[in-house]
């Protein structure tokens, strides 16, 4: 058999991350070939939820509608404290103004992963299964991996660019070296897909927490389904891989009323919280767990994987297309694992805070904890807030050297506002995303040297009708948004300078004009 030929992106790994990678690239018209150890995909739901901002880029890719078909949207959140119920919280609407997707969607992995794989294969590209990274090298110009087939055997792929998806124990980032730095909690905590009835299985999310166990109790579609987290004690040298259900502490399950029938699955982990020293080294790429773990604290690993696909696949493709220098990729790094960073020290302080044994832990979660919380979540302004930081909508990139310019409260960097379109062609300014193109946005009227501009740069121009609403989002009138494909804003101008665009993109070296 003659070797495949050389590709452009070799991504290795097919969880979320790397299947939302390749569907980028390949709408994008790049050549590409992902490879995944395992057998088969997954078969047990691992990740749940899906935030707003995954959604969003769901949409430009052309199948959020169709997604939200898998998915149980998140009714409500409970708190429960010594088996007393001491807040709900709405979410059906939580965001309601700020997104086209005000909530959260339970989507177990298995199935979402499984989704992933046939939009992939609509678009003629096949996961490469039982196929293992085993080694590369890297030479000015290409990447050349050796791969291990499924028979055993071994070849050698060339690729201009590998991107490591594969994963926490992931190979890529091992083959790379560096410092993978953090630490692992010392709980140990079962996870449980089960047929279970009692008043708490009601398509809400609860989380329950006593003096010395934390339960969380997920929704899953089919009613009487739901997903169990929560801690095991063990004894002095106990092992936890060989504990089964029966070991788990029944006492926390009793004060919810919770009869559980069926254990669909059952396993058992420990928490890691680590972030990969570098995120990039010549031509290979990390994103996802290979990139940065954390504690599971408000569902963000899967969506904060996701976005690193969606932030590095718009580099890359054009990249690749010759519409960008190589320079353009030495942004990935500083944007994701500025994030990355963030979140898992914002993660392990509410993590260690929930489960630590300490007293003054376990004062302030139950005690204090019922005491502010169901005041605090009466404020719209505050479940506002907490809605754009869990949906991941708050992220933005103002310190990134593509970021540039302010108009109004919209800083370069900031994810675009979305804002209501009444009586227009499209229902709100998202619509107009696409995750293949930079775009221009005017709200209000684009004066005539702009719409010139944008005609000899071959860039979409999108000029909508100012309305009160786009004010509230905080868009300003008359000015002007570049837009990245990943729909953060690169350059705000509040009075667009004759130029000013194509100064940006020839800095950027990414003319159009060059498409």
């Amino acid at each position: 058999m003659s070797p495949p030929p050389r590709t452009d992106v070799l991504i290795c790994g097919a969880g979320p991350t790397g299947l939302v990678l390749a569907l980028s690239l390949a709408r994008a018209g790049v050549r590409i070939r992902v490879v995944d150890a395992a057998e088969r995909a997954g078969t047990t739901s691992r990740a749940l939820v899906v935030h707003a901002r995954t959604l969003e880029f769901y949409r430009q890719m052309g199948f959020a509608e169709l997604f939200i078909q898998e998915g149980l949207p998140f009714a409500a959140v409970n708190l429960w404290v010594r088996g007393r119920q001491v807040a709900h919280v709405e979410l059906r609407d939580l965001g309601k103004g700020l997104s086209r997707f005000p909530h959260m969607l339970v989507v177990p992995q298995d199935v979402h992963e499984q989704f992933l794989i046939d939009q992939l294969g609509r678009a003629e590209v096949q996961v490469e299964r039982r196929t293992e990274l085993v080694g590369f090298v890297q030479s000015a110009d290409r990447v050349q991996a050796r791969l291990r087939r499924p028979d055993g055997s071994e070849e050698t792929c060339e690729a201009d660019w590998l991107a490591g998806c594969d994963g926490a124990r992931s190979a890529t980032r091992q083959i790379l070296g560096g410092e993978f730095g953090g630490s692992t909690y010392w709980h140990i905590f079962f996870v449980a897909d089960v047929d279970a009835t009692g008043p708490v299985m009601n398509d809400q999310l609860h989380v329950a927490l006593d003096e010395s166990d934390l339960l969380g109790v997920f929704p899953l579609r089919g009613g009487r389904t739901g997903r169990l987290i929560g801690t095991v004690r063990l004894r002095d040298g106990q092992d936890h891989h060989g504990l089964t259900w029966d070991h788990v502490s029944k006492g926390i399950l009793q004060e919810l009323s919770i009869q559980v029938e069926r254990v669909n699955w059952f396993s058992t982990y420990q928490v890691h919280h680590r972030v990969a020293d570098r995120f990039r080294q010549g031509r290979v790429f990390l994103l996802g767990d290979a990139a940065h773990i954390h504690s599971p604290v408000g569902g963000q690993g899967m969506n904060t994987g996701i976005g690193d696909a969606v932030n590095l696949a718009w580099k890359l493709a054009d990249v690749i297309r010759q519409r960008a220098s190589e320079a353009l990729l030495d942004t990935y790094e500083p944007e994701r694992i500025a994030f990355a960073k963030r979140l898992v020290g914002t993660t392990d302080r509410i993590f260690v805070l929930a489960t630590s044994p300490g007293r003054l832990a376990r004062f302030i979660r139950t005690r204090i904890v019922p005491l502010i919380l169901p005041v605090l979540v009466r404020f719209r302004r505050l479940r506002r807030l907490m809605f754009r930081t869990v949906s991941q909508i708050n992220i933005h990139y103002r310190a990134s050297r593509l970021s540039e310019g302010s108009a109004g409260a919209v800083q370069g960097g900031d994810r675009l506002p979305w804002v209501e379109l009444q009586g227009g062609v499209v229902e709100d300014n998202h619509a107009l995303f696409d995750d293949r193109q930079w775009q221009v946005h005017v709200y209000g009227e684009a004066p005539h040297a702009l719409v010139e501009e944008c005609r000899t740069l071959r860039l979409a121009l999108h000029v909508v009708a100012w309305s009160p609403a786009m004010h509230v989002a905080g868009l300003t009138r008359d000015a002007c948004y570049l837009i990245r494909p990943d729909a953060y804003v690169a350059l705000a101008s509040q009075a667009p300078r004759p130029g000013a665009l194509t100064d940006y993109m020839e800095r950027l070296g990414a003319l159009a004009a060059r498409s």
